[in-house]
């Protein structure tokens, strides 16, 4: 057989012989024609880059029982205050029990409630009593009003304190003008009097005065004291270096320290959180009393920033601590971000942000140590002392009674508080409205049986019925209790009268 038939071709494929070239395929979109890029029919609006944010790693937030109980144990003082503002604002301090439901809104009672049974919770602050037919009033106990004009009286002799509270704060913003309804938020926190506008912003036209503003009158800064400038952290910090410099001078030899992060006993982060907080701490410290115009909003400088106003502020409180929506309200004058409760959130070793309660509060941890402050003056004190009277059961204990000297001494409250700040509060997770704290008071008795308007009807609901007869005076009648078939058979004992007659059950 031929060789050329066993062939599938006559010859050898072009790949076999390298020698030869191949040609290329052409491109198919080479003959398209290219226009240039028509511009659009109407303006297109350029939307702008978002800020390169530096500081905005997520840190986890841990739950801290001994913050979460120093809002447990005020719960009922809270509401406690709130009835001796609205009683203090009364001529001689009583008021009726039919003008007080008139406030129901403002207690926070959204259904009606008995008010003279929760005026009766807290025997050691309010005391009923009875003016002609039909009309009750209530007061003050002599311990209770005996602490409001102390703290009164405080608060006048502390004017100074509070004018350098309120120079300061004027001194952080950006303007160095604040509303006065936006400072009226924090005026509790900050120890102010209750007509701070008409005492301490009119006495000293040195330092203030009251201008016209856009949405209301505000106070303005008339005078910059370079002494003030000087911040809680870098008081600490200086206190911190002497100490430091003591310790090189002994002469015990001393390990190493490493540049680590002092994170506060309980706070437990990931490596990733401290090392994250390790480079924000390395950053220069930017005095909250420094011009922060030209810095840029979302940059790691903007929040070192902030967060030494936020610290700052903490520090000038009574109690350290105060609400997250109040900080929220100078957005403007110190330019904070909008999302406040989650930058305060990511620094956990500077601030601890509570949810216990109608809204969150922020405290300062340096100043806490186990629910307790650190340093604590006069109105804190006096705070204690309330707090034991608003401790003081209706009822005194099997095993004894609060005296009065418990209850009003400086050990006393301190004991009484103390006795409460160390229980666990997690069990009654939905009493911190102040509707539950009522429905808790009240034994979660319903409403419907109640008689409303002063409280007056329906008093003496839990009277037994009289027994006697008419015809007959008034003896001692012995009851026992006997069961129903008379045998021990564990049913329920039935109460009769000596001849055997079953007593009337009420």
């Amino acid at each position: 057989m031929d060789a050329k038939l066993l062939l599938p071709f006559p010859s050898a494929p072009a790949a076999l012989h390298p020698a030869a070239a191949v040609p290329k395929s052409l491109f198919l979109g080479a003959s398209l024609p290219l226009h240039p890029r028509a511009p659009p029919p109407f303006p297109m609006r350029l939307r702008p880059r978002p800020a390169v944010v530096v500081a905005q790693a997520a840190v986890k937030r841990r739950k801290e029982v001994p913050f979460d109980n120093v809002i447990q144990r005020d719960k009922k003082l809270k509401l406690v205050l709130k009835l001796r503002n609205i009683l203090v604002a009364q001529p001689d301090r009583v008021m009726s029990l039919r003008d007080l439901g008139r406030f129901r809104r403002d207690l926070g009672l959204t259904r009606k409630r008995r008010l003279i049974a929760l005026l009766k919770k807290f025997p050691g602050v309010f005391e009923v009593v009875e003016e002609g037919v039909y009309s009750l009033k209530f007061r003050l106990t002599p311990a209770a009003e005996r602490l409001y004009l102390d703290e009164l009286q405080l608060k006048n002799e502390s004017e100074g304190l509070a004018v350098t509270k309120l120079r300061k704060l004027l001194m952080m913003s950006q303007e160095k003008r604040i509303l006065i309804e936006k400072i009226a938020h924090l005026k509790h926190d900050l120890g102010l009097p209750p007509e701070f506008r008409d005492t301490i912003c009119l006495r000293y036209p040195q330092y203030f005065r009251i201008v016209r503003m856009d949405r209301g009158p505000g106070l303005e800064l008339t005078h910059w004291d370079p002494e003030l400038v000087v911040s809680a952290a870098e008081l600490a910090e200086e206190e911190n270096r002497t100490r430091a410099a003591e310790e090189r001078n002994l002469i015990i030899e001393r390990p190493l320290k490493f540049n680590r992060v002092k994170l506060p006993k309980g706070l437990k982060l990931t490596r990733g959180e401290s090392r994250r907080i390790a480079q924000f701490n390395e950053m220069p410290y930017i005095s909250p009393y420094a011009d922060f115009s030209h810095l840029r909003s979302g940059s790691a400088e903007k929040e070192k920033h902030a967060c030494g106003v936020v610290h700052e502020i903490l520090s000038l409180t009574v109690e350290k601590r105060t609400l997250v929506d109040h900080l929220t309200h100078f957005r403007e004058e110190f330019r904070f971000s909008q999302s406040l409760r989650g930058m305060i959130i990511r620094h956990p070793d500077m601030f601890y942000v509570s949810f216990k309660g109608d809204r969150d509060s922020v405290f300062l941890r340096e100043a806490y140590k186990d629910s307790q402050l650190v340093e604590k003056n006069m109105l804190v004190l006096l705070k204690e002392k309330m707090r034991a009277l608003v401790a003081v059961p209706r009822f005194p204990r099997r095993g004894g009674a609060w005296t009065s000297e418990e209850a009003e001494g400086a050990n006393g409250a301190a004991q009484l508080s103390n006795e409460r700040s160390d229980e666990e509060y997690d069990e009654d997770e939905g009493l911190s409205d102040m509707e539950d704290l009522i429905s808790e008071l009240s034994g979660g008795k319903s409403d419907a049986d109640y008689q409303w308007g002063d409280g007056w009807f329906g008093e003496n609901d839990d009277a037994p019925p009289d027994f006697a007869d008419d015809d007959s005076s008034p003896q001692e009648v012995k009851v026992t209790m006997k069961n129903a078939d008379g045998s021990a058979n564990g049913r329920a004992a039935v109460p009769v009268f000596p001849d055997g007659r079953p007593r009337e059950r009420w």
